[in-house]
């Protein structure tokens, strides 16, 4: 019996030991075998540069896939304004009568500025065209030459917005609004751009006065060629009302072209301009 026993534990250390030998072998050969395929792998990888690039693509875009999406941070989507459209200057020129979405589409096109803003403009121009009995291509005209529909413009002698306002000689037009920081909300601009250009013409007594009264020359020999870009562009915007369509680009008229020859400086530059602007604008 007792040999019987031995026998038995003798042949199952042996087989113990057969197992372990044979595992250690497989091991042993199996990393051989890994150990050869990576190096045939990165031999194939320095001669073929063009299969290393497509695996590491391959590999960067699997380490995308299984990155986690970051959530949205709550603030940002209460930050969200459901009553901002309610704010924004900007209509769709589709909503517009055919006449004023023509120049807005024009005056878009010409001056690199969005059309659905420029909608809005437009509108608001014939709006305050039918209430101030003046012409709203010649309103569109004057912000063109201004500030080209830059809401945000401020001139050397403190001339804002779009209409180009003095704002701290024409402070008091901007109370019912809520004070001077509306100077660059364009709507408002607009409206007390209109105003201030009403009373310009009811004291020169014609267009032309009132414009020179406008840019600040009403007491200086030449106003720089000011109303006459004024005059020119207000007649495009009038043919583009009409159904024409004058082209974007137009060359400077002999006039305004001798204006800039010769030397005289814009009106805006020199000191003497500004003064005269502000005193005269002052009496308004």
């Amino acid at each position: 019996m007792k040999l019987a026993f031995e026998a038995t534990a003798q042949g199952f250390r042996t087989f113990v030991s057969d197992v372990a030998d044979g595992f250690f072998e497989m091991t042993h050969n199996g990393f051989a075998l890994v150990g050869l395929a990576i190096v045939f792998a990165a031999i194939a990888l320095v001669a073929r540069p063009d299969l290393r690039e497509q695996g590491e693509e391959q590999l960067m875009s699997w380490l995308q896939s299984r990155k986690p999406v970051p959530a949205v941070p709550e603030v940002l989507v209460s930050d969200l304004d459901p009553t901002a459209i309610e704010r924004t200057t900007a209509t769709s020129p589709l909503d517009l009568p055919k006449q004023q979405a023509a120049v807005a589409y024009w005056l878009s096109k010409k001056y690199r500025v969005a059309a659905e803003p420029l909608s809005a403009l437009v509108a608001e121009a014939y709006d305050l065209g039918k209430r101030s009995k003046l012409d709203p291509t010649l309103i569109l005209a004057i912000m063109a030459v201004e500030s080209s529909f830059n809401p945000f413009a401020q001139s050397q002698v403190g001339a804002q917005g779009l209409m180009q306002v003095m704002t701290r000689v024409h402070g008091d037009k901007y109370e019912s609004a809520g004070g001077t920081l509306t100077a660059f909300d364009p709507v408002t601009n607009m409206r007390v751009g209109v105003k201030v250009l009403q009373e310009c013409i009811a004291r020169a007594g014609s267009l032309e006065g009132g414009l020179r009264y406008y840019v600040g020359a009403a007491n200086l020999e030449d106003d720089g060629g000011y109303a006459g870009k004024v005059m020119a562009e207000h007649g495009r915007l009038r043919q583009v009302a009409d159904g024409r369509s004058p082209p974007t680009t137009t060359a400077p008229t002999p006039a305004l072209r001798a204006q800039a020859t010769p030397a005289p400086a814009p009106l805006a530059k020199p000191a003497e301009a500004a003064a005269d602007k502000l005193a005269l604008l002052g009496d308004l």
